[in-house]
């Protein structure tokens, strides 16, 4: 479909009409020549001739007037634009980037893989799948920030969990400080669902509060927490195992909250993790209708440019 985009220009066709009926008639001034009988036929004949091409000399200008009013007139098509989901919903990622996510005991297409680059790979397109969300994320080890505020731009965020490195925040664990940083980020927020998904491999080690203690003001806030708890060795089963995961802490979190903890060993755990967790937190697919338009206007301005440079052309 074509439209246009200010169509008032249109009226403007008729100001050479109305210039050629109103305006006065120029009289011309000269001198009478006296001249042979013959050269007279000749002036008149050249006269009739030139007359004739009067109509194709005026026409000209006339379709250069007219190309310019449709190029100002801004002709354009619109474009089929899937309209955007909107969902309604903030959701926050908070990942841990502490010391131990480089140990490489995950798998992905059958290549032995750090935790980190697991959870790049997995975390990345969870994001991208998000159409419809604000999307913000934390990260955090010894310290926390925000490393992508709230955003509908979920490609970007997607990109910055993907250039992650480890060391940027510290390498203890400080799970207490990122859910506060989250919640705070949750404070001018309106949106009608407000989530905040954890990810850890290890056990809280930093921060003055618990993360217990968060998770109470998220549940009073009504804040939801759904924690991921990443690492194949569980520090209930083996207290004195580095880089083992707070199973116990984290479970707590999520249940103080409303939310959901899921253990993940390996990388497919972690998809199928992804896949339940987009079933516990939809993303609605109807949402604002977007026009976006094709401008159409260069092409009659290109053409209107050309008949000046023909004109400019003959008359020189």
């Amino acid at each position: 479909m074509s439209d246009f985009a200010t169509p008032w220009a249109f009226v403007l066709l008729l100001v050479p009409p109305l210039i050629l009926l109103l305006a006065p008639p120029r009289r011309a001034r000269g001198a009478g020549l006296l001249v042979p009988e013959g050269v007279g036929r000749r002036i008149l004949i050249g006269a009739v001739t030139r007359g004739t091409g009067a109509i194709g000399s005026f026409a000209v200008p006339m379709l250069v007037w007219g190309l310019l009013v449709l190029a100002l007139a801004g002709p354009r098509q619109v474009l089929p634009v899937q309209g955007l989901p909107i969902s309604g919903r903030d959701l926050i990622l908070a990942l841990d980037l502490s010391g131990s996510m480089v140990r490489d005991d995950f798998v992905i297409d059958q290549r032995q893989v750090a935790r980190l680059d697991a959870l790049k790979h997995v975390g990345a397109s969870f994001v991208r799948g998000r159409g419809g969300d604000r999307v913000g994320l934390v990260v955090f080890g010894s310290d926390a920030y925000v490393a992508a505020p709230l955003t509908f731009d979920v490609d970007a965020v997607a990109e910055t969990v993907e250039g992650m490195v480890i060391g940027i925040s510290g390498r203890a664990t400080n799970m207490s400080d990122a859910l506060g940083l989250a919640l705070k980020r949750f404070e001018t927020s309106e949106a009608e669902s407000q989530v905040v998904i954890l990810l850890s491999d290890g056990a809280n080690n930093a921060g003055a509060a618990t993360p217990r203690d968060v998770a109470k003001l998220a549940a009073e806030r009504g804040v939801r927490i759904h924690t991921i708890a990443m690492s194949p060795v569980d520090l209930a089963d083996d207290p004195d195992e580095r880089g083992a995961v707070d199973t116990v802490t984290l479970a707590a979190v999520a249940d103080l909250s409303g939310g959901e903890m899921f253990r993940v060993r390996t990388t497919e755990d972690l998809r199928a993790v992804v896949e339940e967790i987009d079933r516990l937190e939809p993303t609605a697919r109807a949402g604002l209708a977007a026009e976006v338009y094709r401008d159409l206007w260069v092409w009659p301005a290109v053409a209107a440019g050309l008949g000046c440079l023909w004109i400019g052309w003959r008359d020189a």
